[in-house]
C-alpha cells in the first residue's frame, strides 16, 4: 500500500492521469453503443467528434473558441490586476482585514448570474459586459485566497526581519511576498478554472458568437452533439491552461516539484 503522498514513478502518474482521463470516455461510448439511452440525451463520442468537424470546416469554431478565451482571460486578468494587491493588503494589516473582509465575504456569496441586469444597465450589452461578469465571478473569490495565502506566511520570517530592522515596506517586498509567491501562483490557477465556470453566464448578454453562445444556441434546437462538443472543447482548454500554470510553478519554484 502507498504511504500518504508518497512519489511514484513518472510513468506510472502519467499512465494513471490517462486512464482517468480514458475510462470516462469508454464507458461513455459503451452507454451509447448499447442503444439504451436515446442519442437526443446521449450521443455517442462518434457524433460529437463528427459535430465538431463540422463546427470547425463549416462554421466558426476558431472564432467562437478565440473570443472566449479573450473574455475568459480578460476578466480573470482584471481580477488579478485588482485582488492580488487588495488581498495582500487584507494579508497582511489588520485594520484593512476588518475594514474589507466582511464586505468581501458578504458579496462573494451573490450569484454572478443575478448582477446581469445591473450588468447590462451600467455597462451596455457589448464585450464589457462580459468581461465584467466573468470579473464578478472571480475577483471576491480570489481576494479572500490571496488574503489567505498572506496570512500563511509564518510570523516567524516577520519578526526575524524586524528583529533586524526591516521597514514595513521591506517586509512585505521582501518576506512576504516571496514567501507567498507559490500559493498565489496556485490560487491564480484555480481562479482561472473558476473564470471559465461564468463562460456560458457571461455569454447570455447579447452575445451572437463564443463557445459558450453555440452551447445555448444548440440547446434550443436539441442539438446535443454541439452541446457536448462545445462542453468538452471547453474542459480541454481549461485542462491545457491548467497544465502550463503547473510547468510555469514547477519552473518558478523547483524546490516544491514533490508538492505539485
Amino acid at each position: 500500500m502507498l504511504a500518504i503522498r508518497q512519489a511514484i514513478p513518472q510513468r506510472l502518474y502519467w499512465a494513471l492521469a490517462i486512464a482517468g482521463l480514458l475510462l470516462p470516455l469508454l464507458a461513455w461510448a459503451l452507454l451509447a453503443a448499447l442503444g439504451q439511452v436515446d442519442p437526443v440525451f446521449l450521443p455517442g463520442p462518434g457524433k460529437v467528434l463528427e459535430r465538431l468537424r463540422g463546427w470547425a470546416f463549416d462554421d466558426d469554431l476558431l472564432g467562437d473558441t478565440a473570443i472566449s478565451v479573450m473574455r475568459v482571460v480578460s476578466g480573470w486578468a482584471l481580477s488579478a490586476l485588482i485582488a492580488l494587491p487588495l488581498g495582500l493588503f487584507i494579508g497582511t494589516w489588520r485594520a484593512v482585514q476588518a475594514l474589507l473582509e466582511p464586505l468581501t465575504d458578504f458579496i462573494r456569496y451573490m450569484p454572478a448570474v443575478a448582477f446581469i441586469p445591473l450588468v447590462m444597465l451600467w455597462v451596455g450589452i457589448d464585450e464589457g459586459a462580459k468581461v465584467a461578469i466573468i470579473f464578478l465571478g472571480t475577483f471576491f473569490q480570489m481576494v479572500l485566497m490571496v488574503a489567505e495565502d498572506v496570512r500563511r506566511v509564518p510570523m516567524a520570517q516577520i519578526e526575524a526581519a524586524q528583529t533586524m530592522g526591516a521597514t514595513r515596506t521591506e517586509i512585505v517586498e521582501r518576506v512576504i511576498v516571496p514567501s507567498a509567491k507559490p500559493a498565489l501562483l496556485d490560487t491564480l490557477r484555480i481562479t482561472m478554472g473558476w473564470a471559465w465556470t461564468y463562460l456560458v453566464v457571461a455569454e447570455l448578454v447579447a452575445a451572437n458568437s463564443g463557445l459558450g453562445f453555440a452551447i445555448l444556441k444548440a440547446q434550443r434546437f436539441l442539438q446535443t452533439d454541439k452541446i457536448f462538443a462545445g462542453i468538452l472543447l471547453i474542459g480541454l482548454i481549461g485542462l491545457a491552461i491548467d497544465q502550463a500554470f503547473r510547468f510555469a510553478h514547477r519552473r518558478a519554484f523547483p524546490w516544491l516539484k514533490g508538492r505539485h
